[in-house]
């Protein structure tokens, strides 16, 4: 039996691809990656079978409207991009790829720290326009504090190098009872507040839902020590975004480094790209090679596996209560 497969995106790394075309299955791409309309123009007028979702957004309508839909992949383990609720409501598991790009995340968490601590991209640029202007006023990272706001596999990598820098590292995720983690000597805190009260750097490593919206806004900031320095590879909604452009103005935060933004692409005339103490990429934390690899491999084999009858990994299931027998 052939499958139709509908990617949200224009392409696939070539590991996905190879495996959808061992069992025959056809594969519909989007020619807009970011169209939102041929999402659910392709899914109320084709016959698909399952969903490889990538960064755009996979609505209710489009779910409600393609009878044949019987599973959800995330290219990724983000899910905010995709209607959850409605997938549940008609029965259909929707599966993530964790682990595939905690590498690629990490490193650019890692980067996006130092250009921050040391205004990198500032200094570039002004060198590449002309000026010799010498930056004095970075952030040496050894004897800091690193918080980490969650404390999965990208955060464990992050912990892992920052130690070796001689940071010492706390972390603060629900998931996890208070002491020190067996795995990396890190601190587990009690609460948020614990966390970013005594943490110079703060990097983010949570998925988005109704806890974590704005999580970071005028209260949590003012509650950081002055000149502290924010990374965010999570999401964009983590943040408040008009507190954080306060807090780096008035210099409570020395400088941000930020991969995901509220609006995603960064409108024209963002406050955030005029900020010179702002170090902005665009969201491509997992995006590389290695990792799209990886999550293209796992995303078709999450939904072939379903539509072939063999298990998925349960924990891979962000909706498991639908695997459940009547």
């Amino acid at each position: 039996m052939s499958f139709t497969v509908l990617v949200t995106a224009a392409t696939l790394a070539q590991s996905g691809v190879d495996l959808l075309a061992q069992v025959g299955a056809r594969v519909l791409y989007l020619s807009d990656p970011n169209s939102v309309e041929e999402v659910e123009r392709l899914m109320a007028t084709e016959p698909v079978d399952a969903v490889i979702s990538r960064t755009v957004q996979l609505s209710a309508k489009a779910i409600a409207s393609c009878p044949t839909l019987k599973v959800i992949s995330k290219h990724g383990v983000g899910v905010s991009n995709i209607d959850v609720e409605a997938a549940t409501r008609r029965g259909i598991p929707v599966y993530m790829t964790p682990g595939t790009n905690a590498q690629s995340v990490a490193e650019l968490t890692l980067g996006l720290m130092f250009a921050a601590a040391r205004r990198i991209g500032w200094m570039d640029k002004e060198l590449h326009e002309g000026r010799w202007s010498r930056a004095q006023d970075g952030v040496e990272l050894q004897g800091k504090t690193l918080g980490l706001i969650g404390f999965g596999q990208v955060g464990r990598r992050v912990a892992a190098v920052c130690q070796a820098l001689g940071m010492e590292v706390v972390a603060y995720d629900p998931a996890l009872t208070d002491g020190v983690s067996p795995l990396l000597g890190v601190r587990i805190v009690p609460s948020l507040n614990e966390l970013l009260r005594s943490s110079q750097v703060v990097s983010l490593h949570v998925p988005l839902n109704k806890h974590t919206r704005n999580m970071l806004g005028e209260a949590q900031f003012a509650a950081m020590p002055h000149g502290a320095i924010l990374v965010n590879t999570a999401r964009g909604e983590v943040v408040d975004e008009l507190a954080l452009i306060a807090a780096l103005k008035s210099g409570q935060l020395h400088a941000a480094g930020l991969d995901t933004m509220a609006v995603e692409p960064l409108p024209l005339g963002s406050e955030l790209a005029t900020l010179p103490n702002v170090v902005l990429t665009p969201h491509v934390g997992g995006s590389t090679p290695a990792a799209l690899a990886g999550m293209a491999s796992g995303a078709a084999r999450n939904v072939l596996s379903f539509l072939q009858g063999t298990p998925v990994e349960i924990s891979a299931c962000v909706n498991p209560q639908v695997l459940s027998t009547p």
